[in-house]
């Protein structure tokens, strides 16, 4: 639990991050452009992922128009094709020796049925296996820098998420709703077990955390206008909205293994604290299964790179 004093938490009252090397997936538009911004501010080195780089180009003019000195850049990243991101993650190590913070911020919700690059079911592939591609591959930059961090954005819906592992990819049958909350618990066992294979290698860096922002009204809902409509009164701005991310990512506090959400009813807004997963997203073996499942279907194994590393 989180004293009185850590619950008035607010990422005005954080230091300077200056020369921190920082990604940002999603950082063309909602939660991921103002959290761009925000770290940007506080001196960060942004590279902004996404395949809409016209947006994310337009995010980083702002910025550099708006915030003195930042120099933020735009690479492409497509989560929804396997090799883009491995040419995203070789191209990035080439130029850069660490990695202070990598934000799985970028996701899909509820589009009509449509399959990735590689044939997954498209929130799946973009939600979590690209996300779990490109953490591995810029693990190795992440635990070359002292104090990194890892923060993976997932979602209040894990609640009502199961893995479907009889039709993973949901060729049988189709429903936008239970494959976006199927993602969304995925992404945060993902960050869970992340954290315990590497505390189990001894590796100090990165800590690994879950955050989720409760319900924001940004793009993500563009699918979903009824739904938002009727949710509009438990919604919060976009400045709430981004307050677990930018926690996850910034108090010294929180550790590897946590989830940051809002403080409020059902979780949907609040104040960003310490939150607890729905017992599903606390399964560990459940965890290890759909890495396990991960592994198999991006062909990175992940577990053995970890292992390895702890070894050295």
């Amino acid at each position: 639990m989180m004293s009185s004093k850590e619950r008035e938490w607010s990422a005005e009252t954080v230091g300077r991050i200056d020369d921190l090397n920082i990604i940002v997936t999603g950082g063309a538009s909602g939660l991921g452009a103002r959290i761009s911004r925000i770290l940007a501010e506080k001196g960060g080195r942004i590279t902004i992922a996404d395949i809409d780089t016209r947006g994310a180009g337009m995010v980083a003019d702002e910025i550099r128009r708006s915030v003195p000195g930042a120099e933020p850049e735009v690479r492409r990243l497509d989560l929804g094709d396997l090799s883009s991101v491995e040419r995203f993650s070789a191209a990035y190590r080439a130029e850069h020796d660490q990695l202070g913070l990598l934000l799985n911020n970028a996701g899909i919700m509820t589009p009509p049925y449509r399959t990735t690059a590689q044939g997954f079911e498209s929130q799946w592939g973009v939600n979590h296996l690209g996300h779990f591609a490109l953490t591995a591959g810029l693990l190795e930059l992440l635990a070359a820098t002292p104090g990194s961090r890892v923060v993976v954005q997932t979602s209040c819906v894990h609640r009502g998420g199961n893995i479907r592992f009889s039709d993973i990819s949901s060729e049988r049958s189709y429903s936008p709703w239970r494959a976006y909350k199927q993602s969304k618990l995925a992404t945060l066992l993902f960050a869970r077990e992340l954290h315990r294979r590497l505390e189990l290698a001894g590796l100090g860096s990165p800590a690994c955390v879950g955050s989720h922002p409760g319900l924001v009204n940004t793009p993500l809902y563009q699918n979903t206008q009824l739904m938002r409509w009727y949710l509009r009164p438990f919604m919060h701005s976009i400045d709430d909205g981004v307050q677990p991310a930018l926690r996850a990512c910034l108090d010294p506090l929180v550790k590897g293994g946590e989830l940051i959400g809002p403080d409020g009813w059902m979780e949907f807004k609040g104040r960003p604290v310490r939150v607890r997963p729905h017992n599903r997203g606390r399964d560990m073996d459940l965890a290890t299964r759909v890495w396990e499942l991960s592994e198999g279907m991006t062909g990175i194994d992940l577990g053995a790179h970890i292992t390895s590393m702890g070894r050295r």
